[in-house]
């Protein structure tokens, strides 16, 4: 049973209890009582009489003042002496429509008054009259209504902390359910947030595997040809001199055909082929061999710090970063010398390109696509990358990034 539904219906019996009292009272007193034709008469007019003043003025006096609800239970309790005197059955069951519209139409002392004036009506009608002069009469009158407001007094008090407590109960109840309520609509929120976060990191996820397709592709296929019609421009140039002009193009298919590797195995997110069978510094050490070989400028590698294995994606991370630098040597520097050093500190590792060539004034035309590629590379595995150049003093591009250990 609900704590609600539960007070609902203790109200309703509370406010059909004193007809229900009055009319088991009238039917005891009538069927069984010793009367005459004139009091029977006598307790249908007072019976009918109550029933009216109980109709008319009981539940507007629920809410009315002290004074209306004085009034209306001293003709309460007026009508309880009456009928009490006529039969003991009214002071026994109607009696108690007294105590309950005392207790709950009254305050303070007046709750006192209303139940001790009701227990005085009882116990008259159970008297049959107020007691004689004998002084044990008198004394057994008193007690017996002492007792009475006393039973009553304890009985309301309980009755007040049972109430009581069904209502924290039922405040408890109504301040759960709002809680759930607004847990509820959290929970409803956060599904939306959960959704249009999934949203969000898909969308992210798709531009981050397009990014990295553009800079795979550019790194591999674009660096390729680029190579390729360097080489090819050479042949050109070298026609006339048959060993010049035949190791050209092996150089040209060759670099055809490493690329065409390396775009097989960036699409499929394989990581290089240097990188397959030899840590960061041997396969940086053979980029920068094989780079000399193609462009013929004396290039240097050197490794400093004590060299470790590092996370497979920082090693692709530099590696890339060396053969864009590399690749941009070859087509804008016009350099005599080139150095590649890669230094293990603590906590990160660096990567340095430095070329003697002609140089350029950084940012000042934006820079390409290999130089955003490289830039959001060194980023993504948050850390920093430096170009320092300036025309007629060569490049120096630094890339920095945290030293992650393998998993």
């Amino acid at each position: 049973m609900q704590p609600e539904t539960a007070h609902t219906r203790l109200v309703a019996g509370l406010d059909a209890a004193p007809y229900v009292l009055l009319a088991v009272a009238a039917g005891l007193a009538l069927l069984t009582g010793d009367l005459t034709a004139g009091q029977r008469i006598a307790v249908l007019v007072l019976s009918v009489l109550a029933a009216g003043w109980m109709v008319v003025l009981r539940r507007p006096f629920c809410t009315a003042t002290t004074r209306g609800a004085v009034l209306y239970l001293t003709g309460l309790i007026a009508l309880v002496t009456a009928l009490g005197l006529l039969s003991p059955w009214f002071a026994g069951f109607y009696a108690f429509t007294g105590y309950l519209d005392s207790w709950r139409l009254l305050r303070g002392r007046w709750r006192i008054a209303g139940v001790t004036a009701t227990a005085a009506a009882a116990v008259t009608g159970y008297f049959g009259g107020l007691p004689g002069p004998d002084p044990a009469v008198i004394s057994s009158y008193v007690l017996v209504i002492v007792a009475i407001v006393v039973l009553v007094v304890l009985f309301s008090l309980s009755g007040d902390m049972i109430n009581e407590q069904s209502v924290r109960r039922q405040q408890m109840v109504d301040q759960l359910a709002a809680t759930n309520a607004k847990l509820e609509e959290t929970m409803r929120e956060n599904a939306g947030l959960q959704a249009q976060l999934l949203l969000q990191a898909r969308e992210a996820g798709v531009t981050d595997e397009r990014r990295r397709l553009a800079r795979e592709i550019h790194d591999t296929l674009a660096q390729g040809l680029a190579g390729i019609i360097t080489q090819v421009q050479a042949a050109a140039k070298a026609k006339d001199d048959p060993q010049t002009w035949q190791r050209h193009l092996d150089n040209a298919a060759q670099l055809a055909r490493d690329g065409l590797a390396e775009a097989r195995r960036s699409v499929h997110a394989v990581g290089p082929a240097e990188l397959e069978t030899a840590r960061l510094p041997e396969a940086l050490s053979e980029v920068v061999r094989r780079w000399e070989g193609l462009h013929g400028v004396p290039a240097a590698f050197a490794t400093t710090g004590t060299a470790r294995p590092l996370h497979p994606e920082v090693e692709v991370t530099l590696l890339r970063v060396c053969q864009e630098a590399l690749a941009n040597v070859a087509k804008h520097a016009r350099a005599s010398r080139v150095g590649v050093t890669v230094s293990y500190m603590d906590d990160v590792v660096t990567l340095d390109v430095r070329d003697d060539g002609a140089g350029f004034v950084p940012g000042a035309q934006g820079g390409g696509f290999g130089m955003t590629s490289m830039r959001q590379r060194v980023t993504r595995l948050a850390g920093s990358l430096e170009v320092e150049s300036e025309p007629g003093g060569g490049t120096a591009v630094s890339a920095s990034v945290p030293a992650m250990e393998p998993r």
